[in-house]
């Protein structure tokens, strides 16, 4: 078991490589963000959820999951994922990016998760479009998912192979732009 030392290195770790991820949607001179504020507060949303996210689940993974009983941490943010979205805050699914699926709900479901998929793929750490849904604007967003512990092959064994950093999935949000 990792004791909490090691635990608090491991998730501000996570913590400082998403934020560098994010860092190009952060600079100054973002026209996008000049032009329209509302847009940049609803990427600031996406940014924020992105590291709760991806904070807690490498946290629940670490303390939680030691045996392949355990409720999967993947499974409990998905049920949370779903409270989020009855509730009306934004909907936010994770995305299979390896083209093999462990259930087939999580392959890209639209064409901008499939295009997202081709970006992440390609080495770019997000991928975005501005949508209008019912006379509404969102913003639809998609983060990688990278390896960040070998302990993830418990659930997922086809990434047994898979090296530090590897893009394996995505988050997909759709935040309305307010």
């Amino acid at each position: 078991m990792m004791n909490r030392a090691r635990l608090s290195v491991l998730v501000a770790a996570l913590a400082t490589a998403v934020a560098a991820l994010w860092q190009p949607r952060l600079n100054a001179g973002d026209k996008d963000a000049e032009s329209d504020p509302a847009l940049e507060r609803t990427r600031k949303q996406v940014r924020m959820l992105d590291d709760l996210y991806k904070s807690a689940i490498v946290l629940i993974t670490e303390k939680y999951v030691n045996s392949d009983t355990d409720l999967p941490a993947g499974s409990a943010f998905k049920a949370l994922f779903g409270a989020m979205k009855k509730k009306g805050w934004h909907e936010v699914r994770l995305v299979d990016a390896t083209g093999e699926p462990i259930r087939e709900a999580n392959a890209p479901a639209d064409e901008f998760e499939k295009e997202a998929i081709k970006q992440l793929l390609a080495g770019k750490p997000d991928y975005e479009k501005v949508v209008q849904k019912g006379g509404e604007r969102y913003l639809r967003s998609a983060t990688v998912i990278p390896v960040v512990m070998k302990k993830c092959t418990m659930c997922h064994p086809h990434y047994d192979d898979a090296k530090p950093g590897q893009a394996i999935g995505a988050l997909s949000y759709t935040l309305l732009i307010e």
